[in-house]
């Protein structure tokens, strides 16, 4: 039941990642792009991260699965990398559309490793 939810979760997280970081960095480029519903929708799609290695651990321990560890360190990695994004948002504000753009696609990066390993 979790394993099905990890995986079928992971294409959510994979794909609101990749467009939030499309988004932002077309915002960048366009200030017709610049929404509060940008920040909303990246915020689901950051906040997906963290729901996917909840599952995952959930996975693990409860259906008694065996990850391999370049899986879970890809995992983990995203987990982190939300974090890294949301601390330095203020620093780097004049480059925010930037950070959260190719934060983004870094994202959609790691989960697409982590789902094929």
């Amino acid at each position: 039941m979790f394993r099905d939810a990890h995986v079928g979760f992971a294409w959510f997280v994979i794909v609101a990642n990749g467009l939030a970081g499309i988004w932002a960095l077309a915002a960048d480029r366009f200030e017709s792009a610049r929404s509060s519903w940008l920040w909303r929708f990246t915020a689901v799609a950051q906040i997906g991260v963290g729901v996917e290695v909840i599952l995952g651990v959930a996975a693990m321990q409860l259906e008694d699965l065996e990850a391999t560890d370049f899986h879970m360190f890809y995992g983990f990695i995203a987990f982190a990398t939300v974090g890294i994004i949301y601390s330095y948002r203020q620093q780097l504000e004049a480059w925010q559309y930037r950070l959260y753009g190719f934060g983004g696609l870094f994202l959609m990066g790691l989960g697409i490793r982590a789902l094929f390993l």
